[in-house]
């Protein structure tokens, strides 16, 4: 459902000029956001498209084929360089915040636009600043349903899309060269996770891939970020591209992948929208909210009575001994199984 805050024109019925779309964070969520981008330009493919990233975030959508511009919010220097970015986010017909927060909610203010969407039961006081909201029950929706909710509203049919990238062909021959000498069929694993609730233990990771190895075959890449090189260190790695690729890059390496194991992070995600097969633990984080969304993934969660509880730091971390390496490799053999069957 959606409501408006006065008689308007339906959101079904908008035929924007330019608009705005306010998701600055984190990659996982930018990524499940990004259906909604690809339904719009279908829908409405002579409006001009923008997109409010961090600027941290700015390579993932660099040369993306449904923007027109992307505009970077500088997250590490506050609000000091806001003027600058005010000016740019002027002269869009619809705003639509999918963030749900007080500074996307107010960055969807400030540019004036006419049409401001955003979610009832956002943080924050959000909804203060929208002209229209969507009754969404975020927290009880997948991520990538919450947001496809906005596009549903705005006229959009159907089920969410997959993505588009800016993928271009030297990503494709830099990232063929990293991974020519690995074995198939290839694990990409990222054993980092932003919170360390969610940081399955690096000896689970290794436990399973030394038995993919044995039993498969299979050769492992081990993706991340700069800070994660002690994790991919305790991995059994063909290739180890912790710190080496830019967002782009990455992306190209984990569609290259047959399989993607995976903390619940923003590159799980990202494997996930590109239709790479997930296998994920879960430990602090819900699966109905955050698991990877599409067909062909497992994900397996601990079973403690604090599952799910979204806690960032835990005196215990009960959960990640519960939940095995063995628990997980029924998962991931038989990811392994039909891609060698395919």
């Amino acid at each position: 459902m959606v409501r408006t805050t006065m008689a308007r024109v339906p959101l079904h019925e908008l035929t924007p000029r330019r608009v705005l779309l306010i998701k600055p964070s984190a990659l996982g969520d930018i990524v499940q956001s990004l259906p909604v981008l690809a339904a719009l330009r279908l829908r409405w493919p002579q409006a001009a498209f923008a997109w409010v990233v961090n600027d941290s975030f700015v390579g993932l959508l660099e040369n993306h084929p449904d923007l027109e511009r992307v505009l970077p919010f500088p997250r590490r220097r506050g609000w000091s360089r806001l003027p600058s970015l005010v000016a740019q986010l002027r002269g869009y017909d619809l705003a639509i915040d999918l963030q749900g927060l007080f500074r996307s909610a107010a960055l969807a203010w400030l540019s004036g636009a006419p049409r401001r969407l955003g979610f009832r039961h956002s943080r924050e006081g959000a909804w203060l600043a929208y002209t229209d909201m969507l009754d969404t029950p975020i927290k009880q929706t997948p991520a990538v349903l919450a947001n496809w909710s906005a596009a549903l509203a705005l006229g959009c049919t159907g089920s969410p899309p997959p993505i588009r990238l800016g993928i271009t062909a030297a990503h494709h021959q830099r990232v063929a060269a990293w991974l020519a000498g690995a074995p198939r069929p290839l694990i990409a694993v990222h054993a980092g996770a932003s919170w360390e609730t969610k940081r399955w233990p690096a000896t689970h990771f290794a436990a399973l891939l030394h038995s993919a190895r044995e039993r498969f075959g299979a050769g492992v890449v081990v993706v991340g970020g700069p800070g994660e090189e002690t994790i991919a260190a305790q991995l059994p790695a063909d290739v180890n591209l912790v710190g080496r690729t830019d967002l782009l890059t990455l992306a190209t390496v984990l569609q290259s992948a047959q399989v993607m194991l995976s903390n619940d992070s923003g590159p799980m995600h990202l494997a996930a929208a590109l239709g790479t097969p997930v296998v994920a633990p879960f430990t602090c984080t819900s699966p109905l909210r955050a698991g990877p969304y599409g067909a062909g993934h497992r994900v397996v969660a601990t079973s403690v009575a604090c599952a799910g509880s979204y806690l960032r730091r835990c005196p215990t971390m009960h959960c990640m001994q519960e939940l095995t390496p063995e628990r997980l490799w029924p998962a991931l053999a038989r990811v392994l199984s039909a891609v060698q069957a395919a």
